[in-house]
């Protein structure tokens, strides 16, 4: 079976060598535009204006935008795209470089706003030919498969591959109860409107557990220097809450609830848990959002992107700054 993965892996077409590559996501030139259409149909552009919130199913939150009636839209298209395109004209196969399709899949009344979910289920992209993707795709099938690993199964690898064609931010979140922290990155997060955020974490995860048992959390951008110490947090999504001393914690507090700052911190926000459910494998944590503070002006926020868009990248003449860890 190795020779065989050897003999995928030079067919894949891919020219990095890992799935994921962090980058510094100011320094990303010329990324793409999502833009929310229906039925051929350019609405919104939405590239800053929606939170990526699930892979297992795929999963998008948007805030209701003014002038689109989200509740009469049971399916909608995201059209991932190099070039501007405009409201209300009608968009061909050469305007995308990507598209999902989603459905519908529950509103959240805040108070102040509505929140809606859209389920993907169909993702087409042309950053491989389609000979590689399927080279990728038999290679999923044979080798992902692992004890511990959440098997993106068929078209829902593709749609996932198509999600992190735009770079994601990798925040740290802090949780504490009785002096004794954890700290824990995540890339499903974003803030959905002026006053709420949403984190979405692994139900059965302990992470998940210790945020809604505090109600309330840290969620930190730090530097993209600090790329190796993130990725090897992520086992803390599985482990007790701890000493301060075993995590890389600066000496500094966020203002409203005193958590420890993680070293490297660029930007903090401070979330107050209000509701949550479940979708999938996800748990989906609404937070209002009750402080927010810039460390330091440095634009080099820790992200990452996908293999497949950074090598269509490459083989376009673009630039990236990877970090590979």
């Amino acid at each position: 079976m190795k020779l065989v993965k050897k003999i995928l892996n030079m067919l894949n077409g891919l020219h990095y060598p890992q799935e994921y590559l962090c980058l510094a996501r100011e320094s990303l030139e010329h990324p793409l535009h999502v833009y929310l259409a229906s039925d051929k149909r350019i609405i919104r552009d939405i590239t800053n204006r929606h939170v990526f919130a699930g892979y297992h199913p795929l999963i998008f939150a948007f805030p209701a935008f003014n002038g689109i009636d989200l509740d009469t839209l049971a399916e909608i298209e995201l059209v991932f795209s190099n070039k501007l395109l405009q409201e209300n004209t009608f968009y061909s196969s050469k305007d995308s470089i990507a598209t999902l399709k989603l459905r519908f899949a529950s509103k959240q009344e805040t108070g102040t706003n509505s929140i809606y979910y859209y389920e993907g289920i169909w993702g087409d992209h042309r950053f491989l030919s389609s000979f590689q993707q399927f080279i990728i795709g038999l290679n999923n099938t044979l080798f992902n498969r692992k004890t511990g690993n959440v098997f993106l199964q068929g078209n829902l690898y593709k749609q996932v591959q198509i999600a992190y064609a735009i770079p994601r931010t990798i925040s740290l979140v802090t949780v504490s109860q009785k002096d004794l922290v954890n700290l824990f990155p995540s890339d499903l997060h974003g803030q959905v409107d002026e006053q709420h955020y949403i984190i979405s974490l692994r139900h059965g995860g302990k992470a998940c557990s210790q945020v809604e048992d505090a109600g309330k959390a840290l969620i930190t951008q730090v530097h993209v220097n600090t790329f190796k110490t993130v990725y090897a947090l992520g086992k803390n999504h599985m482990q007790d809450l701890n000493e301060k001393e075993n995590f890389p914690l600066s000496k500094s507090v966020s203002a409203t609830f005193q958590l420890p700052l993680p070293e490297s911190a660029l930007y903090y926000r401070e979330l107050e848990l209000r509701e949550s459910f479940i979708h999938g494998i996800h748990k989906l944590l609404l937070f209002k959002i009750r402080s927010k503070e810039p460390i330091k002006d440095i634009p080099a926020t820790l992200a990452h992107i996908h293999n497949c868009y950074a090598t269509w990248r490459y083989n376009n003449g673009l630039e990236g700054n990877y970090l590979l860890r």
